[in-house]
């Protein structure tokens, strides 16, 4: 009986110093990242059966438990992906969101600079100052458009080395879960399955880690090895095995970094839309969604600005009365073939309608035969080409240049990503402008009657007014002469160009009257033999015709179908970017209070309560002394008997 009282307390003993050091365990490492506090297990021996019944032997410690919650812990890395992503794509649409609406380095003060200019040409044509000052307002403009161009390809740089840095990350984290796979497997193993709770931590900890750089699903083992799995399943760990993540270039676009992942030595592209959650998500998604857009979006206000403002400097007479040329320069769309395509296709496109343009780029999959799809970045809208090529969407028309393509092959088409940074100036000589109409409408000094000559405006598409007697006048050189007849309602049209049956035609105020490449209108009431003459301009220096209507194309909406001007189109992709930050910042808020609230209810199972463990720490002492004291009791039994002899 003592031998048994002395190994109660021994037990006894032993479970009190097994507590303790499981306490000081975890005060010890109440501060370390991913720890889970631990809590012992005791169980009663079994009892041994005397005459007086059943008699206790003492306790055991079974295993050592670690307080860990798999529902909570699952939930705090889906909200921390979520966090992950929505903290990064707000870190970088912030940089653009202060860009564009910086009310001095945007690009809306440069715009109305060079409108300003312009302006100032206008209202003195003849001054060289006034056509030097829009010379430089020009440049500032281009300069501004270039500016803001080259910040989105600095981001556009920074997001692809950050893209690189996280899959770095992704593939060290990867491989220190496998790595710790097999070390668990082991350790519990050998250990007659009981958890090895430390490396069961450390574990969870890098899953975390891999869960802010991309969302994971993670898969427990029976032999309580994890797997895990990012994007459309593709597994980052199986056992004790790791797989690799690979930074490669776009297959259509070098200057964009992608994700590869890399099986039996190949790598294959993972598609973008794919990689969720996480920092690397959220850089996908920012570049996808605002970075790429608002490259269109400039570029669409330049193609636009630049289009038409050359288009009307066209229909002018610069001072030496040559028609004016191209004012700016503009690169073409760029059309890039994927390094993966099996035909030799060349594509090409040409911008055809400005006010159709979408600020987006597009993807062209041929399908075979004729058939092709034409999907809309910026929305994942597709367009189905039967006919072959070429086809016209959104303003922009493509052609198949050259080769054939195989199905399967598939397009970059960016019509206006690039235009911000390569629209430049192509008049740099002051004379050159091409402020004044070639043509202009006069009245015969002799005329009696109240007829007023509008002023002449040049016909960008020449009018043909008789199918049967084409205009060939279209260089605007040769003039007409309008002549009323008696009674005042009926006038005949003569000159070289005009069909001669052009006599007796129906006055009417203010109705257009469209010659030779140019449109004009007669208001009041002519008298009979009344004449008007529309001929070459002789006084380009000081006429300011074609200048008025450079100037008017500020007010234009010859953007986004018709509905904003240059500086509105612009508003639109500030206010874009602008609501699409504040989105950010108000989902990102609110997901690290989800994270918080999350991590709390974790931590309330898993966290170490510092008060907590030093009352166990005092509980532990106390059963400790009191199992010496039980010892002592069964020593001086032993004694007793001894001395009996």
């Amino acid at each position: 009986m003592g031998s048994s009282i002395f190994s109660i307390g021994v037990s006894a003993l032993n479970a009190a110093q097994i507590g303790m050091a499981t306490t000081e365990h975890n005060i010890a490492n109440s501060n370390t990242a991913g720890f889970s506090r631990q809590q012992i297990v005791q169980t009663a021996n079994t009892p041994l059966f005397s005459g007086a019944g059943y008699i206790g032997q003492g306790v055991s410690v079974t295993s050592t438990t670690r307080m860990y919650n798999d529902f909570l812990g699952t939930q705090v890395l889906q909200a921390q992906a979520q966090s992950s992503q929505l903290d990064t794509y707000y870190t970088e649409i912030r940089q653009i969101d202060n860009m564009l609406a910086d009310p001095k380095a945007g690009l809306a003060p440069v715009v109305q600079g060079f409108f300003s200019g312009v302006n100032g040409v206008a209202s003195i044509p003849d001054s060289k100052a006034a056509r030097q000052t829009m010379i430089g307002t020009a440049q500032s403009m281009i300069s501004g458009f270039q500016s803001l161009s080259q910040q989105m390809t600095d981001i556009n740089t920074g997001v692809n080395s950050q893209i690189s840095a996280s899959v770095a990350t992704i593939n060290s984290n990867a491989q220190q879960i496998a790595t710790l796979n097999g070390t668990i497997a082991l350790a519990q193993a050998s250990g007659n399955g009981q958890a090895a709770n430390d490396l069961l931590d450390q574990r969870d900890q890098l899953v975390s880690q891999l869960n802010m750089e991309v969302k994971t699903t993670v898969l427990k083992q029976t032999d309580g090895s994890y797997s895990v799995f990012i994007g459309n399943g593709q597994a980052m760990v199986v056992g004790s095995q790791a797989f690799t993540l690979q930074a490669m270039n776009n297959l259509q676009n070098p200057s964009k970094m992608e994700v590869g992942y890399v099986s039996n030595g190949a790598v294959m592209q993972i598609a973008e839309s794919s990689i969720q959650g996480g920092k690397l998500g959220g850089l996908m998604a920012f570049r996808s969604q605002t970075l790429e857009p608002a490259q269109s979006g400039l570029g669409r206000v330049a193609v636009g600005l630049a289009t038409n403002f050359n288009a009307q400097h066209q229909l002018g007479m610069d001072s030496n009365g040559a028609l004016g040329g191209n004012f700016f320069t503009l690169p073409t769309p760029t059309v890039t073939s994927s390094t993966a395509n099996l035909g030799n296709a060349a594509v090409t496109a040409t911008i055809t309608d400005t006010a159709a343009l979408a600020a987006s780029d597009y993807q062209l999959i041929f399908n075979g035969g004729t058939s092709y799809t034409l999907v809309r970045a910026i929305d994942n809208v597709s367009t189905a080409i039967t006919a072959g090529l070429p086809q016209t969407v959104d303003g922009v028309t493509i052609n198949l240049a050259s080769g054939a393509a195989t199905a399967g092959d598939t397009f970059l088409i960016r019509p206006t990503a690039n235009a911000a940074s390569g629209i430049a100036l192509a008049v740099t000589d002051p004379n050159k402008i091409a402020v004044a109409s070639p043509v202009r409408a006069n009245a015969a000094l002799t005329n009696a009657g109240s007829g007023v000559a509008t002023a002449v405006t040049v016909n960008a598409t020449p009018v043909v007014v008789d199918p049967a007697h084409p205009t060939t006048d279209l260089n605007l050189q040769q003039p007409v002469t309008i002549t009323f007849n008696t009674p005042p309602t009926t006038y005949n049209v003569s000159g070289t160009g005009v069909p001669a049956t052009e006599v007796n035609l129906p006055y009417t105020a203010g109705a257009a009257i469209t010659y030779n490449g140019w449109t004009m209108s007669i208001s009041g009431t002519p008298a009979a033999g009344d004449l008007f003459t529309v001929s070459s301009n002789t006084n380009s220096t000081s006429d300011s015709s074609n200048a008025l209507l450079l100037a008017a194309l500020q007010t234009k909406n010859t953007l986004v179908n018709g509905t904003a001007n240059y500086e509105g189109a612009y508003a639109q992709l500030v206010s874009q970017v602008g609501n699409k930050a504040r989105e950010m910042l108000v989902t990102s808020q609110a997901q690290t209070v989800l994270v918080t609230n999350t991590q709390q209810q974790l931590q309330s199972v898993s966290g170490v309560n510092l008060d907590e463990e030093a009352a166990n720490l005092m509980r532990y002492q106390r059963a400790y002394q009191a199992a010496g004291n039980a010892i002592k009791v069964a020593n001086t039994l032993f004694d007793t008997l001894l001395s009996l002899k």
